[in-house]
């Protein structure tokens, strides 16, 4: 069989291998059209707007300009005004922008290699379970709000905060048992989002030698992994092996030296370390960082 051929038909086994051991992770709960979801699912949907350079918030580093670099779905601009979006008033985390950062984190990902789509294909359904969920949430304030209330708002869980209150006040929140909850949901999208942090940092202060496979495996084995059954384990290391070398990394940030990366990561790492940092403390406080 030629070597071409027998390496398509690999990588369509591997691929085909994810899928499945992914479809074994936790339970999404039915989810609604993409019609019906807070926002168009992520497939069908493209920005027609362009993307303005993103400020950086004086919280986040300065105020230095990322452009958006031209041809290509990623775009560390609109990655980091999502972020900046997201950092709410009582030190909150505002929902909407936060599930459109990892749409655009969605992106990136999916720049490395068709194999790392065994674990973007769950965050998207991650994503549309918690907006179904609000939109379930204020349909269920609506039909019992008194007639001189004010009406809900159309998207119940403005905020990481008042999701997690919300889900609490009416006991959807088992610390027992898996269920579909936003919470429960929230925490493995919480998990993952300090995975790429800590890739990102790596990749922005290691100059040479390892290289980004196994910096991706070194982020996944510390944060990842021990969540995670022995099968996805060893699932992710094929994906880690098939990952493309650093320069790819280097085009999607829209530079071209590692010195050109540094101060682009830097600020981006900043960024995500603030939402990672008020999320875990709304989580810790009511006691869900270990939801089953």
């Amino acid at each position: 069989m030629p070597s071409r051929l027998r390496q398509c038909l690999l990588s369509a086994l591997l691929l085909s291998l994810l899928l499945f051991l992914s479809s074994l992770w936790l339970p999404q709960g039915t989810v609604q059209s993409c019609e019906q979801s807070w926002r168009p699912c992520l497939s069908m949907y493209t920005p027609a707007r362009q993307v303005a350079p993103a400020a950086v918030p004086e919280e986040l580093g300065g105020n230095d300009i990322i452009g958006e670099c031209a041809g290509q779905q990623f775009q560390v601009s609109r990655l980091l005004l999502h972020l900046s979006s997201a950092l709410g008033p009582a030190s909150d985390v505002l929902l909407d922008p936060y599930l459109l950062c990892w749409e655009e984190l969605i992106k990136f990902m999916e720049a490395l290699g068709p194999l790392v789509g065994f674990f973007t294909h769950k965050v998207e359904e991650k994503i549309t379970l918690i907006r179904q969920l609000s939109l379930e949430e204020s349909a269920r304030q609506t039909a019992t709000a008194g007639e001189h209330e004010a009406p809900p708002p159309p998207h119940a869980y403005s905020s990481v905060r008042s999701m997690l209150e919300a889900e609490l006040q009416r006991g959807v929140v088992s610390f027992d048992t898996q269920t579909p909850s936003g919470s429960r949901t929230l925490l493995r999208l919480h998990r993952s989002l300090l995975w790429l942090q800590l890739l990102l940092e790596k990749l922005g202060t290691e100059r040479e030698g390892r290289s980004l496979g196994e910096l991706c495996r070194d982020a996944y084995l510390e944060v990842l992994a021990p969540h995670h059954p022995w099968l996805v384990q060893r699932a992710a290391e094929l994906v880690f092996h098939a990952m493309p070398d650093r320069s790819t990394f280097l085009q999607l940030v829209c530079v071209r030296t590692q010195e050109e990366a540094e101060p682009v990561m830097r600020v981006v790492v900043a960024a995500i370390r603030e939402i990672h940092r008020r999320t875990q403390k709304e989580l810790e406080i009511r006691n869900m960082l270990d939801l089953p």
